[in-house]
């Protein structure tokens, strides 16, 4: 399955499908048979009846890798953002920094703690200025958006676990493509802001489908968060890939960071969807 997406799993081939014995844990009968010889038969059986090396024994990845990578960046997030709704100016240096670490690290062909950890204590000095600047507008609002990027993080969990959603070739097609689309529309939005083409704060967003008194950004902000959702699944389905294929424990960092940039990024579409629909009432 070639997979796309999150750039962070998208560019590195030890997320996709391999061959068996990619990284040298299933070598073939000739290997097997030739250590084989090398021991007495006592020696075998004894080696037989130890139980089966884990991943941590392998230096494989495994799920409790990822968990406890991704708690830990998470758990900067939450730090930064704690200091960054104290101190709302430091949203501005956490927004610029944090997207120059997350392109850094998407980019870099092995992962890297601390890069990956600055990241996310950056990230969430932008996050947390940019809720408590939109609380003491709209109160209440941050909660909300951490109940509902939860919420829609547990939901795409439990629907992968069972099998119900999965990222298959014609579905990663039509997401490409919309996020292409999506990409594209935030961009000349942005611009629109930039040069006050547009007299809302959410520039097209916040303006009213004609013939209607609801805003673009509410069917926008509705696409966003399914398409970061999708993209919660294409992360699961890229990290179940990596421990199928064995890939070393080093790249649990890289698995944490992906789960943390589509996390990030479905909270502020859920912030901003907020915003909006509250802004209009």
């Amino acid at each position: 399955m070639a997979l796309g997406g999150n750039p962070v799993f998208a560019k590195d081939k030890n997320f996709k499908d391999q061959p068996a014995g990619q990284f040298g844990y299933a070598n073939g009968g000739a290997n097997t048979m030739a250590a084989q010889s090398q021991f007495s038969t006592q020696q075998l059986q004894d080696m037989y009846n130890k139980p089966a090396a884990g991943p941590a024994q392998t230096g494989r990845m495994s799920y409790d890798d990822v968990i406890m990578k991704t708690v830990m960046t998470l758990g900067l997030v939450l730090v930064g953002a704690a200091l960054g709704w104290m101190i709302p100016v430091l949203m501005f240096p956490g927004m610029i920094v944090g997207l120059i670490l997350g392109l850094v690290n998407s980019f870099k062909k092995e992962p890297s703690p601390v890069l990956i950890l600055l990241y996310a204590g950056f990230e969430g000095l932008f996050l947390g200025g940019l809720s408590g600047l939109l609380e003491n507008m709209y109160p209440g609002i941050a909660i909300q958006a951490i109940l509902g990027t939860l919420s829609v993080f547990v939901v795409t969990l439990v629907l992968f676990r069972n099998g119900k959603v999965r990222a298959t070739p014609k579905m990663m097609r039509f997401f490409i493509i919309a996020m292409a689309g999506y990409a594209l529309f935030s961009l000349i939005n942005f611009f629109l802001m930039i040069f006050n083409v547009t007299t809302t704060p959410w520039g097209v967003n916040g303006m009213d489908i004609p013939g209607t008194n609801i805003p673009f950004g509410v069917v926008i902000g509705l696409l966003a968060i399914g398409l970061a959702a999708f993209s919660l699944i294409v992360d699961f389905t890229s990290i179940e890939k990596g421990i199928q294929n064995g890939v070393p424990a080093k790249y649990s960092w890289t698995a944490a960071f992906g789960l943390t940039v589509t996390l990030v990024w479905l909270y502020v579409e859920i912030l901003r969807l907020l915003a909006i629909l509250r802004g209009n009432d």
